[in-house]
């Protein structure tokens, strides 16, 4: 069996360590899930295209990407998402959408028992 490493990028492990003791100090599964899929090799990890985010989901909704969002495609609603890390173009069409790009500890810290919240990808 090969022993995993982990990722490491120092903000990444520490994300990951932020996101494990707020699962078990509050008994949310939900981050502890995002805390699971952000360990994975960066060639593993999810990459969304807003066209998907557009088709899979609808106004108003709150939704994290345990990965990248790329701008590929239209948003065409208002949307909250929350990823580790967003391309430039995919900021700038979510803006356009008047939706909101956040990173996972504000959505974290904004919402600590992850009600309301699905992960895409």
């Amino acid at each position: 069996m090969v022993q995993r490493t982990g990722p490491s990028n120092v903000h990444l492990q520490g994300l990951i360590q932020l996101l494990r003791k707020h699962a078990s100090e509050q008994k949310v599964g939900i981050w502890k899930r995002v805390a699971y899929d952000l360990e994975m090799p960066t060639r593993n990890r999810r990459i969304v295209n807003l066209y998907k985010l557009s088709k899979y989901t609808k106004e108003n909704e709150a939704i994290i990407v345990p990965g990248k969002v790329l701008g590929t495609g239209v948003l065409d609603h208002r949307i909250e998402i929350a990823a580790f890390s967003f391309s430039g173009s995919a900021r700038e069409k979510i803006a356009k959408a008047r939706g909101t790009c956040l990173s996972i500890p504000e959505l974290l810290a904004k919402n600590p028992k992850g009600q309301n919240v699905r992960i895409i990808g």
